[in-house]
């Protein structure tokens, strides 16, 4: 008899976020996400960018702390994230994210850097005065400053000896190993020189000559060990400020939710937290106050701004049975909703889900310098210790071969490599800075050369995102004024964002007067009496004459909103409200054109109105597209992606934040809400759309530069490391000449504050 062996069941994995930390480049990554997927019953992917690793693993296997000292073990740090129970309170009140880990750890890594920094340069000023210029070189000056170099070396270079060491761990090699072997080699050479050479005796005096002496150990190069820490410091200090702000846009998303609700307990209203509510609550929700969670509305009848969810300016009409939105204003109706859904099934929530969702799935930016250095790092050292043996085996004797093999350490010392982009960075952010466009980091220069897609929201971005009244047709016997000014008097008493956009216009243009026996209509519009005669604005009543009639129906078509004024039960005329395109924006599309960009137009907006605006601005008819929610918006954007295109996106909006970060490049106007620009990579402060073209040129100009610097600091290594492995290079003629490499890189970068904006 024979047994059919039994399927083994599908094992259930459970999923973890852990934050990293003390990654300081992409092959960091790629050595956890290695150690983790090895632990059998684990599936693991860590992110650089985002300092992150999603983890999937068997929890009859291991456990999350288990994950967490396997990330220890490999040399970096790691803590639990919030899971998804968490998230749900987060989704309802955003209490419980305000202590991030993630920024609490970078704020503790800048802050020991600045410190690190501030003491380093201090007593790096003195080292170099008194080791570059004879005439302030005192009795002992030598001594001194040994001991001013020791803390800088010792307690300043920790952070790159700490990787340096984690790094050789592993096998592997980075700048940082090179920092490390650079200033330890210009150390230790010293100390020889000081304790066993001539460099100690009272007296001694160092100037600068060309050549190596081939007799003596009389110099020293402390001078080199204490300038490239500092500088290096300065760099990895402002790498860290830039690093992305990913947490922030949950942040910002989750506090635009309400705090509490005013529930029906017993015919009575209880004000209870919004992570209290229940499926079945029914909350009150007055005129100007959020809607708590989402809901279907049981009684009432209002307007509701849905802004924050779908963009558009014009507010949505609900009565009972309509479905509605936590965290959407009632702008004017008491509404009674009954909670739909709470936690982590709201839409705010599922919003949150799609930020981080996509802020995960960008790809980290695999560093130039990085790439180099696995190649660059152990050449170095081998052409090191090649020279070092030529010289030994052709009985140059040991302290030229020595000095031979010091001098291409220090020459290759990566200093102006460490600081060719934050040095370009900074000055290419500050000039952003002072033209109002704010660049969030070097990963953001990157995308902008790549860039050849540019996805632009409707409202508020190329349109000025408030409703304004743009015409009047009257009928045949009304005055165009006396309508404008008796429909201006009944929308005075309304709230509404259509009533206050004909109250600003016919403020504007005749005298409004007064009204009486206001009402609000539900579902029709507001009526009141002006002057002794009924006037109803709204939604027409019935057939209009052929001349409004075709004034109503136009409107509709160019994607506007046509309200009908009755006087008396009489349709006196219509009124077109619409959000007006701002006066740059058809400027903004041309010079985008220029840069190489296809323009597009994205909008929740119906069809006719995105089209229109289209059409005004020079986008073409194919590259539109209407009527999308959120989620469709990064669906979009990942339709162009996945199509080879590289995509920016701008908007302003909640309901822009998903793609903002799902695109290659997120651009957010500065009027915009904080979550649409903290899921940004730029930020446009001046809200006008021609700034997204000087923001693309701008960090294009900077990623030049950038490229430009590490080109300069890498062709000096060529240069001179041959002529020092040579044995024809002083060392203390290669650190000046490191020196000399890091101010002509910053020089080259303090040339982006002469960038100019093309409309300013």
């Amino acid at each position: 008899m024979t047994h059919t062996p039994q399927m083994q069941p599908a094992v259930d994995l459970v999923q973890v976020d852990l934050g990293v930390t003390g990654m300081t480049c992409t092959s960091c990554s790629a050595r956890v996400e290695r150690k983790l997927n090895k632990v059998e019953g684990v599936e693991a992917t860590v992110n650089f960018a985002t300092e992150s690793a999603s983890v999937s693993y068997d929890p009859a296997k291991i456990d999350p702390g288990s994950l967490i000292e396997v990330v220890r073990n490999a040399g970096y740090d790691a803590f639990e994230v919030a899971g998804e129970s968490a998230a749900e309170d987060a989704g309802i009140d955003g209490a419980s994210i305000s202590e991030d880990p993630h920024e609490a750890a970078r704020r503790r890594e800048a802050a020991d850097l600045k410190h690190r920094l501030t003491i380093s340069a201090l007593l790096t000023v003195p080292i170099v005065l008194l080791s570059m210029i004879p005439a302030l070189q005192f009795t002992n000056w030598q001594w001194a400053v040994l001991t001013m170099t020791t803390p800088v070396f010792f307690w300043g270079g920790a952070p790159f000896h700490r990787a340096t060491f984690v790094n050789l761990r592993h096998g592997s090699f980075t700048m940082d190993t090179l920092i490390t072997l650079g200033t330890s080699a210009a150390y230790l050479w010293s100390l020889w020189a000081l304790f066993l050479g001539n460099a100690g005796h009272p007296g001694m005096t160092m100037e600068m000559h060309l050549f190596p002496s081939d007799t003596t150990m009389d110099e020293i190069y402390l001078e080199t060990t204490a300038v490239v820490i500092t500088f290096l410091l300065l760099g990895r200090w402002f790498e860290t400020k830039a690093k992305g702000q990913s947490s922030e846009a949950l942040r910002a998303l989750l506090d635009m939710g309400a705090k509490d609700a005013a529930v029906l307990r017993d015919g009575r209203e209880v004000r209870v937290p919004v992570n209290r509510l229940q499926v079945g609550d029914v909350f009150v929700v007055r005129p100007g106050e959020k809607i708590a969670t989402d809901g279907t509305v049981v009684e009432g009848s209002s307007a509701v701004d849905e802004s924050m969810l779908t963009g558009e300016s014009v507010p949505v009409e609900v009565g009972a049975g309509s479905r509605v939105t936590g965290a959407t204003i009632n702008a004017s109706g008491r509404l009674l909703i009954e909670v739909t859904r709470v936690g982590a099934d709201t839409t705010l929530a599922q919003m949150a889900r799609l930020v981080t969702d996509a802020q995960a799935k960008k790809a980290p930016v695999q560093r130039l310098v990085d790439r180099i250095s696995q190649v660059f790092v152990p050449t170095v050292i081998v052409v090191s210790l090649i020279t070092l043996g030529v010289h030994l085996a052709t009985g140059s004797g040991l302290a030229p071969a020595f000095t031979a093999a010091v001098a291409v350490l220090i020459i290759a010392c990566p200093c102006a490599l460490g600081l060719a982009t934050p040095t370009a960075l900074l000055v290419g952010t500050g000039r952003g800075a002072q033209l109002g466009l704010l660049i969030k980091g070097p990963e953001v220069l990157e995308s902008t050369r790549r860039v050849d897609t540019i996805v632009m929201d409707k409202t508020g971005t190329v349109t000025e995102g408030v409703m304004s009244m743009t015409g009047i047709d009257a009928a045949d016997g009304f005055d165009p004024d006396d309508v404008l000014a008796k429909a201006a008097a009944v929308e005075a008493a309304s709230e509404h964002p259509i009533a206050r956009a004909v109250v600003r216009r016919a403020e504007q243009e005749v005298v409004v007067p007064e009204v009486s026996g206001f009402e609000n209509l539900a579902g029709r519009g507001v009526t009141g009496t002006v002057e002794g005669r009924t006037v109803l604005v709204g939604r027409p009543a019935g057939a209009l004459p052929g001349r409004l009639r075709e004034a109503f129906d136009q409107a509709q078509s160019r994607g506007a909103t046509p309200i009908v004024v009755s006087i008396d039960g009489a349709a006196a005329g219509v009124i077109t409200v619409r959000d007006t395109v701002k006066a740059t924006s058809a400027e903004a599309v041309a010079e985008l054109r220029k840069l190489g960009l296809t323009p597009m137009l994205l909008t929740g907006d119906n069809a006719g109105a995105a089209q229109a605006v289209a059409a005004e601005v020079g986008i073409g008819a194919d590259d539109v597209v209407a009527e999308v929610m959120p989620d469709d918006k990064v669906a979009v954007v990942e339709k162009l992606q996945q199509e080879g295109r590289v995509v920016a996106m701008v908007g302003d909006g909640v309901n822009d934040a998903a793609a903002l970060a799902q695109a290659d490049l997120g651009l957010a106007m500065g009027a915009g809400t904080d979550v649409a620009i903290e899921a940004s990579d730029i930020t446009l402060m001046n809200n006008d759309l021609r700034s997204a073209v000087d923001a693309i040129r701008l960090s294009r100009r900077t990623l030049g530069t950038i490229k430009g610097n590490l080109f300069w600091a890498f062709a000096y290594n060529v240069v001179l490391i041959p002529v020092a492995a040579l044995g024809l290079l002083n060392p203390m003629l290669a650190g000046v000449a490191m020196a000399f490499s890091s101010v002509f890189v910053v020089s080259n970068s303090l040339r982006l504050r002469r960038f100019r904006s093309l409309h300013q």
